[in-house]
């Protein structure tokens, strides 16, 4: 969509003061227009979109850290990744490959974060005792879990056993050295209640890992929901939302054969889409997004 003329110069100022005030790696964090509380500032947002092949944790964790490697060259402040990105989604699998949360595959993702000085948002099969969670993590730049969700709407006719269902009183907004994000994943910003309760925490940025998948024959005309569904979350909460997809194809259940195409969202706090990632295809597309100034 085209940008009115008063959020082109809102842009134009706030990319300009990130020359002036702030170097990423010099200043910590993102670039600030002075004026108290409520100073806006420009977030260098990468949106990890990864092929991910059911399975293959030493695969998946080695595209992830790729991408990571490829966010922190780009100077972002945060990489977004999708769901399951590690095990794969409604992988049955995941009942004997899942770890704890923190355990030995969060602390492989957390050490990526501090090797990079980068905060990631990620999508991470959960295990403990005898549940399997559908679950994301928000990670500092030094690697400490800021936040974990636990997926609400989680389908249970796609997997048997399906996941375990995680608390809809968990969604939370949490403070970050880049503000406050919020986090639910794919099938949760489906239902309105989660999608209220996430905006009336009052987040300055959104990521939702997702596992957005359908026929072959359905891409690319299905990235054009994911859009839909993203704007709308965003344009309901007033909040930039990151939402990240897969590539690859679901090898187990009744979903079988259906495809991740790709084609990760950004929307702004008014729905409007700033970038839209590849059809089909891996991409690592940093973004810039202006937050909190209340505009």
């Amino acid at each position: 969509m085209q940008l009115s003329s008063s959020r082109l110069a809102l842009f134009a100022l706030a990319a300009a003061s990130v020359v002036l005030l702030a170097v990423h790696g010099e200043s910590g964090a993102s670039g600030t227009l002075e004026g108290g509380s409520d100073a806006s500032r420009v977030l260098r947002v990468a949106v990890c979109q990864t092929f991910c092949i059911d399975g293959d944790i030493e695969g998946n964790l080695r595209r992830i850290e790729y991408a990571v490697q490829d966010a922190a060259r780009q100077n972002a402040d945060i990489a977004c990744f999708a769901e399951t990105a590690v095990i794969g989604w409604i992988n049955p699998a995941a009942h004997e490959l899942a770890t704890t949360i923190p355990g030995e595959l969060s602390d492989r993702i957390a050490t990526m974060a501090r090797a990079h000085n980068i905060m990631l948002s990620i999508g991470l099969c959960e295990k403990e005792g005898n549940a399997l969670y559908d679950s994301a993590v928000l990670l500092g730049p030094d690697g400490e879990i800021l936040l974990k969700h636990r997926k609400i709407n989680i389908l249970t006719e796609l997997m048997d056993p399906p996941y375990t269902c995680g608390d809809a009183d968990d969604i939370r907004v949490v403070d970050t050295p880049i503000g406050r994000v919020g986090l639910i994943i794919c099938a949760d910003c489906f239902r309105e209640e989660n999608i209220k309760a996430l905006g009336e925490q009052k987040p300055e940025l959104i990521t939702i890992p997702y596992g957005w998948a359908a026929d072959r024959s359905e891409w690319p005309e299905h990235g054009k929901r994911l859009a839909a569904r993203v704007a709308s979350v965003a344009s309901r909460t007033h909040c930039p939302v990151v939402g990240t997809d897969l590539v690859g194809v679901i090898s187990s259940g009744p979903w079988k054969g259906k495809t991740y195409g790709g084609q990760s969202v950004v929307a702004d706090e008014a729905g409007e889409i700033l970038a839209t990632l590849r059809d089909r295809d891996a991409e690592v597309k940093v973004v810039e997004i202006l937050i909190g100034g209340g505009y």
